[in-house]
């Protein structure tokens, strides 16, 4: 036996209504997500003063570095501008620059200049290629090696007493004989003292990441430290800021020119840009974000691509089908949706008896026309039988059916 299939109606454009309905679930996940993000930046926003701060008690902060530093007598300042930096430096003074290569070259070669008329140590946190040529003239820079702990291998007193410490990142190399190198990785040192005039000298870390609170306990991390942070009875730990007044050139805008590692040292060696000031887990977050909306969006695709026609495993009566569905249709009272499949498949068998296309049958302006020539119904009569509203009761619904059955009786007749 062959089954009975009523025709579909003509598909149509969603609705607006529909469109928002699709489109909601998708704006409140977004809202979620802004709303979480605002009140996590707000929590934090408090206490997490970021990386190498002396002042932040966060894993990757360096208050118990400042600490020991100053239960040894040590004076510690925080300067977050060029102007206190280059003020403080002095013959007594250590100068931890902690994001060098945020410096735009001016201040970079300002910095310079004021470090080595003051005699004293400056310590410099992984300077990329073009910083370390600015602020240590002759100095070269090497690709970047994991953070690992290594031996000193050199003869620097701070770093023989320390011992094995945390180090690597970027390595540096320096044409000058008298440098100092320690803690090679790869044979290349990734801690470069170069002497400078009188007792001054400029310390070249490849790595802050031994005087991070989370590693300051850990190998000779905490002794290493003490002994390049704290040979001077004063500390000026500068933390660079892009808000910084004297980041603008000459012509009041930004020099872009030179931005370069992120304060914790963990870049390539070079200077890097916009996306390498972003942390790494939020790019990997977009990018799964954005494989899941590609696949969401292929899966949701092939979802609305066209029906597939499929043998059944059994044979159904079409009897069956249509009392089937119509069970279905009264449970869940929708006369509706039964009401608009009888008038589909009426019109469409009327439509072929009244020499009108398929393609036309569900069209009011075409069907009707052909179907009065050749019935005796009224046109408004006629127009809410085949078009009109849902039945509001069963009982209607029954009739519906009885008088579309008597007008396919009467076109075939005709």
């Amino acid at each position: 036996m062959t089954t009975a299939t009523a025709p579909s109606p003509t598909s149509t454009a969603p609705t607006p209504h529909q469109v928002w309905k699709r489109a909601q679930g998708l704006l409140i996940a977004l809202l979620i997500l802004v709303i979480a993000g605002v009140t996590f930046a707000a929590v934090r926003s408090g206490t997490n003063y970021g990386h190498l701060d002396p002042r932040s008690a966060d894993a990757k902060g360096s208050r118990a570095a400042a600490e020991l530093l100053k239960a040894r007598g040590i004076s510690v300042t925080v300067a977050t501008t060029l102007d206190e930096a280059t003020t403080a430096a002095g013959p007594d003074t250590t100068l931890l620059v902690t994001g060098p290569n945020l410096l735009t070259p001016a201040q970079q070669r300002r910095l310079h200049e004021a470090t080595t008329a003051s005699t004293g140590r400056t310590v410099l946190i992984a300077p990329g290629p073009a910083t370390a040529s600015r602020l240590s003239p002759g100095v070269r820079t090497e690709p970047h090696r994991p953070v690992s702990p290594l031996p000193p291998s050199c003869a620097f007193p701070a770093a023989r007493s320390a011992g094995t410490a945390d180090m690597g990142g970027v390595r540096y190399t320096a044409p000058d004989s008298t440098a100092t190198a320690c803690y090679p990785s790869d044979d290349t040192p990734s801690l470069l003292i170069l002497k400078g005039r009188a007792d001054g000298d400029t310390v070249l870390l490849g790595s802050p990441d031994f005087l991070h609170n989370e590693r300051l306990d850990q190998q000779g991390n905490a002794s290493l430290a003490l002994q390049l942070l704290g040979s001077r009875p004063h500390l000026v730990w500068y933390l660079p800021s892009l808000a910084d007044p004297s980041a603008t050139s000459d012509d009041g805008s930004p020099d872009n020119n030179d931005n370069g590692n992120d304060t914790n040292g963990g870049g390539n060696g070079g200077e890097s840009d916009f996306l390498d000031l972003i942390p790494s887990g939020w790019l990997w977050g977009t990018l799964q974000l954005t494989l899941a909306a590609v696949l969401a969006a292929i899966w949701r695709g092939r979802r609305l691509g066209p029906l597939v026609v499929e043998r059944l495993p059994v044979s159904i009566r079409a009897s069956e089908s249509a009392e089937g569905r119509a069970g279905l249709y009264r449970k869940a009272n929708a006369r509706d949706r039964a009401a608009e499949s009888l008038r589909a498949a009426a019109r469409t068998r009327i439509a072929r008896l009244a020499g009108v296309t398929t393609r036309e049958a569900h069209t009011s302006d075409v069907l009707l026309p052909a179907v009065s020539a050749r019935t005796t119904t009224t046109g408004d009569d006629l127009s809410t039988l085949l078009f009109g509203p849902a039945p509001t009761d069963d009982a209607a619904l029954v009739l519906l059916a009885e008088h579309l059955d008597a007008l396919e009786r009467e076109v075939r007749t005709s």
